[in-house]
């Protein structure tokens, strides 16, 4: 590791560069967890100095290192039906009344990010199959996303540790999972079920494509940012979502103390979040 000392007026610029980038915020108490990392880069790519890597790294215009650096920093932990309850809601409740509404027979479009290493969406995947009986009647499409590249190329190998699939039913895991080894390899069919794609929800340019979602979930992101960074992704949330469409959240993140844009929604499972129709 490199013998260079990161002072507090260097971490306060870097940790201002990167919120800007990402909408992340770093506090005080995740000091060593940067720092560490940070060090980490700089020795890889023999910077000398705290100030010549950060010169490097604010003036590329690839934005290769920025993401070396994304991948590092994110925290990406996760496993397969965590706080199923939403899952038991969007079959039973969220759907059901999304097909009721529907006027056409374009496809269901869900958004799920961040994807981490794909636990989430595969779950979705599962319950959508094996819990909600439209699925014989709808196309749905299942996009997730992440701003890390390593993670989404782990969530597209779909290879997992026993503790992943800790939570997995026995007869889905016989069904969709072959063992390798200790760990277990998802099949080609449930992987090919999910699209999974970069994207910085800070970037504008990123989020653009992504419009026309029926449900969103987003669970466990927004407790990274500070107000200004969850209200500015709850608008792109708005603008991505169809009108009566729904926000997943976190157990613990409220949209409520975020945005007027959305009102919440409850149901026998869960209370979700939905796209307010007209603003008054």
């Amino acid at each position: 590791m490199a013998d260079i000392n990161i002072s507090d007026d260097n971490f306060r610029k870097f940790r201002e560069f990167f919120y800007r980038k990402t909408g992340i915020q770093f506090e005080e108490s995740k000091r060593y967890f940067v720092d560490k990392r940070l060090l980490e880069r700089i020795e890889k790519t023999g910077s000398e100095t705290f100030r010549h890597y950060f010169t490097m790294l604010r003036f590329d215009a690839t934005g290769v290192e920025l993401q070396a650096l994304v991948n590092l920093m994110t925290i990406n932990e996760t496993y397969f039906f965590r706080e199923d309850y939403q899952f038991d809601c969007l079959v039973n409740s969220i759907l059901p009344e999304i097909v009721a509404d529907k006027i056409d027979d374009t496809p269901i479009r869900i958004w799920i990010l961040p994807s981490s290493s794909g636990e989430e969406a595969y779950s979705i995947a599962m319950c959508l199959l094996e819990r909600w009986p439209g699925i014989s009647q709808w196309d749905v499409e299942l996009i997730s996303s992440d701003i890390d590249t390593k993670i989404l190329a782990q969530a597209r190998a779909a290879l997992y540790t026993p503790r992943s699939v800790q939570h997995v039913p026995r007869a889905y895991l016989q069904k969709y999972f072959q063992p390798v080894g200790l760990n277990y390899q998802l099949g080609d069919d449930l992987r090919d079920a999910v699209e999974f794609t970069h994207v910085n929800l800070m970037d504008a340019t990123d989020v653009m494509p992504y419009r026309n979602f029926d449900v969103i979930f987003c669970r466990n992101l927004l407790i990274y940012f500070d107000d200004l960074s969850r209200k500015q992704a709850a608008e792109t949330f708005f603008d991505a979502l169809l009108p009566g469409g729904f926000i997943c959240l976190g157990h613990s993140e409220s949209m409520s103390r975020i945005s007027p844009l959305y009102k919440a929604r409850q149901f026998p499972e869960a209370i979700v979040n939905q796209k307010v129709l007209e603003q008054k």
